[in-house]
């Protein structure tokens, strides 16, 4: 269709409207810019006729091979829109897991029980060293979201670059500290020793790519703030395939250690990253295109998205710091232990898939939505998305309710582990609704500008009261279930407390006050 045709269509959809009503929302999918909320029609029209002559005429930042399907998740159908949404990031969690389930499959059925518990125990330390800078991640996605939805454009533009820089940065950071600390953090985990050296290995290695886990993150949030959630998607299925096919050549065909599993790791997300980094410079529209010159901090949107995404960052430090105590007093029951709780772990990994991505994607939803003034679409999709997410969880966790001892043999056929993993699910598993209910509504006020809240929540529940417990309960029963039986209790917990929140409190106008 000519350029003209698609002007006057757009004309008498203008006219359509002219009866006092506000105008509606109009946007081109092919020119991301293109959002006219102007009450003058006449003015209107030229800037429509404007952007849809630069399409056809080829311009740079219009053509259909240069933008990227983005969604505006202010517009349409809520449940339409969140299912849309959060399916690809389902489908993303899904094949992320795979990154870590991968290694203690391949490890514990080629390389033993003490391999495999040298894995497991590193997952605890692992996310302590890069929670915090995958909050500030968080944050930033929410200031570019909010800024997305509210179609300024500059603001979108310096976020984008600033977040980037920032992860550069932390990238760094993580390579350096990280490759130091590994001998003496494993140490006061309380690794046992004869684990301890396999331990190192794999984390010292893991954390020399550091930069391609942290970029990765940068990059897949930046699309997510904007609504692409099915790029990363296939980059992802991508990097999973080409981590699995280099675990098995280092390990069941070439024969190398645990610490070949940490660099197949690195490597497919060096992968998935440079795809990102691709899409994000080559494909990507001018609104949030990333320029290799451009990339610097602007202070006061680093400073925004520090506020916003600091309270994350402290809490996934927190929470983690917690799972790493938590973690060395399972170690004191024994390698068996840490290899059957680490097994459970990678399964329960699979459980949170629709917790994760529900919460996800109502972060995105609530700062689009927010950033709009659409309160209360935010409103009903937040009660949808709540909804979903504690429903398919507790199916899930039901589900590995009865079958957790298939589970864990799949990842190692000793009696002893199969009985420790299959201890700990059938301690949390049918407790999974709680979980969801507080990550979703953590992932609201993430949304909301509230982050403050669930950081403050889980600190308090997820860190001092499960640290507390045990410490104390061990003290009179020591028995490796009291451990278990702390992540059920905290949830609760939580639970109580956000609902509260989330019923009385003036969420939706949290970026305002």
């Amino acid at each position: 269709m000519l350029w003209q045709n698609k002007l006057l269509d757009r004309i008498n959809h203008i006219n359509l409207n002219h009866s006092g009503q506000k105008n509606e929302i109009l946007r081109n999918t092919s020119t991301p810019k293109t959002l006219c909320y102007n009450k003058n029609n006449v003015g209107e029209i030229f800037v429509i006729a404007g952007d849809l002559y630069s399409y056809e005429d080829g311009g740079a930042m219009h053509n259909e091979t240069s933008t990227a399907k983005t969604t505006l998740l202010t517009e349409g159908c809520i449940w339409k829109q969140l299912v849309a949404f959060a399916f690809p990031l389902f489908l993303g969690n899904l094949f992320q897991q795979l990154y870590n389930t991968a290694d203690s499959l391949i490890v514990g059925n080629f390389l033993g029980s003490n391999a495999l518990a040298a894995v497991s125990s590193s997952g605890n330390l692992i996310f302590l060293m890069v929670g915090f800078f995958q909050g500030i991640s968080v944050g930033a996605g929410v200031v570019i979201a909010r800024y997305y939805g509210a179609q300024k454009t500059e603001e979108v533009q310096k976020a984008v670059h600033t977040t980037v820089a920032f992860g550069l940065a932390a990238g760094i950071f993580l390579t350096v500290f990280g490759t130091i600390l590994t001998s003496r953090i494993l140490i006061w985990m309380g690794t046992p020793a004869d684990v301890l050296p396999e331990s190192t290995v794999y984390f010292r290695i893991y954390f020399l790519g550091s930069l391609s886990f942290v970029m990765y993150n940068v990059f897949v949030g930046i699309l997510q703030s904007v609504g692409d959630s099915r790029h990363p998607l296939i980059y992802l299925i991508v990097s999973s395939a080409i981590n699995i096919v280099l675990d098995l050549l280092f390990i069941a065909v070439l024969g190398f250690g645990v610490g070949a599993a940490a660099l197949a790791t690195i490597l497919s997300q060096f992968i998935s990253a440079f795809l990102c980094l691709c899409r994000l410079t080559r494909k990507s529209p001018e609104d949030y295109r990333v320029s290799i010159k451009s990339i610097r901090f602007d202070l006061p949107l680093l400073h925004e998205v520090i506020s916003n995404g600091l309270p994350a960052g402290f809490q996934n430090s927190i929470i983690a710091l917690a799972n790493v105590v938590v973690q060395s007093n399972i170690n004191k029951f024994g390698k068996m232990a840490v290899a059957g709780s680490g097994a459970y772990s990678k399964i329960e990994g699979f459980g949170f898939l629709p917790i994760t991505c529900f919460a996800m994607a109502l972060t995105t939803f609530i700062s689009q939505n927010l950033g709009a003034k659409q309160y209360e679409r935010a409103k009903k999709g937040a009660r949808f998305g709540i909804l979903c997410s504690v429903i398919t969880a507790e199916l899930v966790g039901v589900f590995i309710y009865f079958t957790i001892p298939t589970l864990i043999a799949a990842f190692n056929r000793t009696p002893e582990v199969i009985a420790y993993g299959t201890t700990h699910a059938r301690t949390v598993t049918l407790f999974y609704f709680l979980l969801s209910f507080s990550h979703c509504i953590a992932g609201i006020l993430r949304g909301a500008g509230k982050a403050a809240v669930p950081m403050l929540t889980m600190l308090c529940f997820w860190c001092i009261v499960r640290v507390s417990y045990i410490t104390i309960i061990l003290h009179f029963i020591p028995k490796i279930q009291m451990i278990f039986w702390a992540y059920p209790l905290t949830w609760s917990l939580s639970s109580i407390v956000f609902l509260l929140y989330f019923l009385k409190a003036d969420w939706v106008h949290g970026f305002e006050k």
